[in-house]
């Protein structure tokens, strides 16, 4: 089983896009797009309603047996099924969401990763490993990106993948294996928290350490003093979305890891 602690809160002043998801032996992790002001998405539900849809059409598919890849594929048609009466889902900015899973299976953890929620792993020897979706990082003209470039780039080949209503974005996703007996702990995080790496200096194995020591609150009281602190190293929003999960696999008999 796995032994999951999270903590998740808005950007100040708004509703959380944010969402986790878990269950004795999985953890998904998702972030949902801010749309752009003033921009039509086709669609009557707000991004909320898309994560928590969603994560909820992953967690009555991830106990099987199918990869993870087919049960993201298969909950993202799910969710095209509850809104396609009302919505129009052929809109490019229809609703969408990154989406990181962690699956325990025997010996093994499997990972998908989707769009910019990286999961990082902490071996036994100390050692860290990071899989991370950084399309959205290279599209064409650099960043700030355009509406234009962001809205021709969305599951696009050459461009990002994320979860919307393409059920074959889940085949482009990140996807792999890593062997329980190796592993330390996991983090699963939003961009909104890994902002702490990307922008303000902290590094990989900096960010693991305080979401097994400080427990995964401490990062976003970090990353909240270090946007008051820093400001905007480059264009964005001063202050996002933030969730940081710690998944640490547990075999029955041993004690489980002290909550933070």
């Amino acid at each position: 089983m796995l032994h999951v602690s999270y903590a998740t809160a808005p950007a100040p002043g708004t509703v959380n896009q944010d969402y986790v998801i878990a269950g004795p032996d999985w953890v998904a992790v998702l972030d949902g797009a801010t749309p752009a002001p003033g921009v039509a998405s086709g669609c009557v539900h707000d991004v909320p309603w898309l994560v928590r849809t969603l994560a909820r059409s992953v967690a009555e598919r991830i106990e099987s047996a199918l990869p993870l890849s087919e049960v993201l594929a298969e909950a993202i048609s799910a969710t095209m099924g509850a809104h396609a009466g009302s919505c129009d889902l052929a809109d490019p900015n229809s609703p969408s969401s990154t989406i990181s899973i962690l699956r325990r299976s025997g010996d093994q953890l499997e990972y998908l990763v989707l769009c910019d929620s990286p999961i990082g792993v902490l071996h036994a020897d100390g050692t860290v490993e990071v899989i991370h979706d950084d399309r959205t990082d290279h599209l064409p003209g650099g960043r700030p990106y355009s509406l234009e470039v962001v809205e021709s780039s969305r599951n696009r080949p050459g461009g990002f993948w994320v979860a919307s209503t393409d059920p074959a974005a889940a085949s482009e996703a990140l996807t792999g294996t890593v062997d329980v007996a190796g592993v330390r702990g996991v983090g699963m995080f939003t961009d909104g928290v890994t902002r702490l790496v990307e922008w303000y200096g902290r590094s990989w194995e900096e960010l693991l350490a305080s979401a097994s020591e400080g427990g995964p609150a401490s990062l976003l009281i970090q990353v909240r003093a270090a946007e008051r602190a820093y400001g905007l190293p480059r264009p964005g929003k001063l202050h996002d979305d933030a969730t940081a999960a710690w998944v640490v696999p547990v075999t029955l008999g041993e004690p489980a890891p002290a909550s933070r």
